[in-house]
């Protein structure tokens, strides 16, 4: 299917995107089974043996982009820089870490990675999904924290991680903008994406077929 995709653009090399985070989001495992490995689990790693996670790492991304390289994908949706919170949430074990610093130092080694592979990244969910309560496919999450709290840890990894592409929020971030999700809110994607995360690549949105947005598709 690739194959034949690149030869209708006459393009080797025509952007052919995959979601393959580990752990529950993964879509190779007929090839491989990556459920195994969520980002929460190399988190815990680098807290617990620091020299030991960067071996494992680099040996997991070069393997998963070494399976990109032979079906033909050049550009993978990870990595999630959402940090995980106490309490119950969408994101779980997809973040790395409850530390921002954490999820920003992994982050940009996970970008830098891929990229050393020649395998672009969409880092996930711009600004910042970790606060919510709600699963945006089924219900639209209402962020009501502070912007203080927002600006120190939420949108610090988007910050410090340069990718070419970033993925958007179906949120609502009620202190910024209380009426569009990320997504849909030009103050969001104005003062916050753009100029605050200063992030200057290519933004692409989320499904729009998630429950989250409020209009059909």
């Amino acid at each position: 299917l690739i194959d034949d995709i690149k030869k209708v653009f006459k393009d080797k090399k025509y952007p052919i995107l995959i979601d393959q985070e580990g752990g529950k989001v993964s879509r190779l495992n007929k090839i491989i089974d990556l459920s195994f490995f969520p980002q929460y689990s190399f988190g815990k790693l680098y807290t617990e043996n620091k020299k030991l996670f960067y071996i494992v790492y680099k040996i997991y991304i070069d393997k998963v982009c070494d399976i990109f390289k032979k079906v033909g994908i050049n550009i993978n949706t990870a990595p999630v820089l959402d940090i995980r919170r106490k309490t119950p949430n969408f994101i779980g074990n997809r973040s790395f870490s409850q530390n921002f610093k954490s999820v920003s130092k992994l982050g940009k080694l996970c970008v830098d990675l891929y990229q050393k592979n020649r395998i672009a990244t969409v880092v996930k969910h711009i600004p910042g999904h970790g606060m919510t309560k709600h699963d945006s496919h089924y219900k639209t999450p209402i962020i009501t924290t502070n912007k203080r709290e927002l600006f120190k840890k939420d949108f610090k990894p988007f910050k410090l991680c340069k990718s070419h592409f970033a993925m958007t929020a179906h949120v609502v971030y009620s202190v910024l903008d209380p009426d569009n999700t990320a997504t849909h809110s030009k103050i969001i994607i104005d003062k916050i994406v753009r100029n605050h995360i200063n992030f200057k690549g290519l933004l692409i949105s989320d499904d729009i077929s998630m429950k989250s947005l409020k209009y059909g598709l």
